[in-house]
């Protein structure tokens, strides 16, 4: 192999050189590399199924340095029907694309809309790509993923550092939907790994489309859970999440501590702020009197009674308007209903977490910035796909283990 690249004019003239040389190189090597997969023309089985050649056709597959065609048998029975083509299952080929590059859309479909990617490739990897076919093979390349979302497990990370807490949180995030349904929730849930001495050391990510009643999305966090539980036995698992009760009826069957997240708590001490200066011109003293309390929230359990009692007091003072009464008495249900599940010094002297952040990041990071830009509209299917897309390439090394699957089982078997 020879290749002759022309080092002439500017730096940045240069590198367009060398990498349009590289593609013409991958292009060139892959085309050989193809060639091994196939069959030598001899009949094949399938199973109980005995398939001859019916000759050798062209094919133009899609790679990460451009368009290739090779000739390739093809098969079938003796009594026609469907065509079967060793290469491209033995090669592990995706709707015309190799496996990495089929990787790489995919990957780029999970961050980027389709016209993004479109563009990126073009401009940044000399790859002119149909918006149709990037939408294709990242479709199938989700669908592959979301089937396979029961039966493939995982390997944890190995971690130096012993794990003693593993913290479970969930929540949702609002995503607008097709067909005139306006917004649904999609939820979210992570599994956050701390060390001994309270340092997260590995994240799980999950994400789901809106789903009435969440039992798929509960069933999915419930085996993620319970595979922690396997490789974790003796950690501690502790549930972290807002107030809704559809949390909590499944972090108590899960974890076996609980813990209102204490920035939810933050926003009914703010409430609480609000009623005792409701006037404007009062800002400094509220967010005084906030940071305050949420402080002693954090270091004394006696607050937690005190926030009751003054809520009670100011739910009831005529002086505020109707609205201020009703946001002070929502924090004094919160407070009382939640009281057992805020204990932030005990957990805190423990150097157990106290917020959920991190699921908290997520709902913007998994959700919000993919599925919530301007126009956006999602069908069930499209959502979904994209949200496992995104939970594999947000976990650290789910990416390569989910396509070293792909590349045991095949992407016909997988789907």
């Amino acid at each position: 192999m020879s290749v002759t690249v022309r080092l002439e004019g500017t730096l940045l003239e240069m590198e367009e050189a060398i990498r349009e040389a590289t593609n013409e190189v991958g292009c060139c090597a892959t085309e050989e590399a193809l060639k091994r997969f196939d069959t030598d023309g001899s009949p094949i089985r399938v199973g109980p199924v005995k398939l001859t050649a019916r000759g050798r056709d062209p094919k133009a597959y899609q790679t990460p340095y451009g368009v290739v065609e090779v000739e390739r048998y093809v098969y079938q029975t003796s009594r026609g029907g469907r065509i079967h083509c060793p290469l491209e299952e033995r090669a592990r080929i995706i709707r015309g694309a190799t496996p990495m590059f089929a990787s790489q859309l995919s990957h780029k479909y999970a961050q980027l809309n389709v016209r993004a990617v479109q563009r990126d490739l073009e401009e940044n990897h000399g790859r002119k790509v149909a918006a149709s076919y990037i939408q294709n093979v990242a479709e199938w390349v989700g669908t592959i993923a979301e089937a396979k979302e029961e039966d493939w497990e995982y390997e944890l990370p190995a971690l130096a550092e012993g794990i003693a807490t593993v913290a479970v949180s969930l929540d949702g995030a609002m995503i607008p939907m097709a067909d005139s349904e306006g917004y649904r929730e999609a939820m979210v849930g992570t599994l956050s790994f701390y060390d001994h001495a309270g340092e997260r050391r590995h994240t799980v990510y999950l994400g789901a489309a809106p789903e009435y009643g969440k039992q798929t999305f509960n069933d999915r966090l419930a085996r993620e859970i319970a595979r922690a539980k396997q490789h974790y036995p003796e950690a501690r698992y502790l549930g972290i999440a807002d107030g809704a009760a559809s949390n909590w009826a499944f972090l108590d069957q899960h974890t076996d501590l609980q813990l209102v997240d204490f920035f939810h708590a933050t926003e009914y001490v703010g409430k609480l702020a609000q009623a005792h200066w409701p006037k404007r011109g009062s800002e400094h003293k509220r967010a005084a009197w906030q940071h305050e309390q949420c402080r002693r929230l954090q270091h004394e359990r006696s607050v937690i009674d005190e926030l009751i009692a003054d809520a009670a007091t100011l739910s009831r003072r005529a002086s505020l308007s109707q609205a201020m009464r009703d946001e002070a008495h929502s924090a004094w249900t919160y407070f009382n209903n939640h009281r057992h599940q805020m204990d932030y010094p005990g957990f805190l002297a423990e150097g157990l977490p106290i917020g959920s952040g991190i699921t908290e990041a997520a709902c913007e990071t998994l959700v919000k910035h993919r599925l919530c830009a301007s126009g956006m509209r999602w069908k069930d299917k499209g959502a979904k796909i994209v949200l496992s897309l995104r939970a594999l390439t947000h976990t650290v090394g789910r990416w390569a283990q989910f396509w070293q699957k792909i590349d045991q089982f095949g992407a016909a078997c997988a789907c």
